[in-house]
This record gives C-alpha cells, sequence and structure tokens, in this order.
C-alpha cells in the first residue's frame, strides 16, 4: 500500500524538521553561554583565592621590615624596595596590574637575603622566628593559588577560542584571562631563602 503524503503534510515536516534543529541549536547556546558564565567566575574565584594570600603577605611585609629594619641598617635600600613595591600592589587594579605589581613585590622579597648567622639577635627574635615561618606558609599557599588560577584561566581561554564556542563567547565579548607568569627567566631558577 502506497502512502502518499500530501503537500501540506510534506510542508508540516519539513517545518518540524527546521524547529527541530533551532530548537537544539537554541539548547547548544544556552549550554555555552551557561558554561562560559560558571568557568568565568571560577577564574574570578581562582583570583580571588590569589588575592587573599596577597592581602596576607601585603599584611605581614611590614611587621617582617619593621622586625629586620632594627638589626639591619645597611640594608635599608632593600627594605625600601620592598616597601615601594607593597604600595605598588596596593594601587594595583585590575588582573592584569596585580599580575605586574605582585611580580615585582615578589622580586623585592626575594632581594631581601639575610643570612641569619651574621645577626645572631636576630635569629633569636621569636617574633622575627614566626614571621618568617608566616611567610613561608603564605609563599607556598600563593604558589598553589596561582597555580588553580592558571589551571581555570587556561580551560577559560581554551573554551573561548574553540570552534563553534568561539562564536558564543564572541557575541558574549568574552576575553582571555591572563596568566600568572615569570617576567624574569632568571626566576625559573630554584632561590635559596636564607633568614
Amino acid at each position: 500500500m502506497k502512502l502518499l503524503l500530501s503537500t501540506g503534510a510534506i510542508a508540516g515536516i519539513a517545518v518540524g524538521a527546521v524547529a527541530a534543529v533551532l530548537l537544539v541549536i537554541a539548547i547548544w547556546a544556552i549550554s555555552a553561554c551557561n558554561k562560559f558564565v560558571r568557568m568565568k567566575t571560577q577564574c574570578e574565584e581562582a583570583f580571588s583565592n590569589i588575592d587573599i594570600f596577597l592581602k596576607k603577605r601585603f599584611d605581614l611585609i611590614p611587621n617582617l621590615v619593621e622586625t629586620v629594619k632594627g638589626y639591619m641598617k645597611h640594608e635599608s635600600e632593600t627594605l625600601k624596595s620592598i616597601t615601594e613595591a607593597r604600595a605598588g600592589v596596593a594601587s594595583a587594579s585590575g588582573a592584569a596590574e596585580k599580575i605586574v605589581a605582585e611580580a615585582k613585590l615578589s622580586q623585592a622579597i626575594k632581594g631581601l637575603n639575610i643570612v641569619v648567622e651574621n645577626y645572631p639577635d636576630l635569629k633569636a627574635n621569636s617574633n622575627f622566628i614566626d614571621l618568617q615561618s608566616q611567610l613561608k606558609g603564605i609563599e607556598s599557599e600563593l604558589a598553589n593559588a596561582r597555580r588553580y588560577y592558571n589551571a581555570t584561566a587556561r580551560q577559560f581561554n581554551s573554551g573561548i577560542k574553540s570552534f563553534p564556542a568561539l562564536i558564543i563567547a564572541r557575541a558574549m565579548h568574552l576575553e582571555a584571562q591572563p596568566y600568572f607568569e615569570l617576567d624574569d627567566p632568571a626566576e625559573r631558577k630554584n632561590v635559596k631563602v636564607e633568614f
């Protein structure tokens, strides 16, 4: 038995097929938008975690500088550069600017290479020992937070550059997130920190 389809039936099937395709595209677009919102929020949260550790370090530095200052009169230039770099972090706004300012502060802190044996009174100072321990802990937590942020930024950046999702990313005006990277190749080497 042959089934003859009328022109109206064929038109109905065609309209239904087009509607199904449009529905699939709409669902995909909504899903892609939601995915980008989640990924962007994850990047912002990861950067916020870095800010928390930077704030802890930022608050710890004046105490460390004041403790060391009394013992090391000749290291005033190093202590001055740390104070200036700290002020730069305080005035930074935006992720890219904060990344640059934080890198300068990290470099300034590395310049404070104190050999504790040369300062027996400092070595015995319990406040200095506590501050030294806190700084090491914060630096470790900060390194972990940076790794996490870079992983979320990599995922986000890959997502907004992948086809066909980049169509939605461009429509949403999404831009790549900056990475925490080393500015100086010398920073890739192991650093010996002595207090």
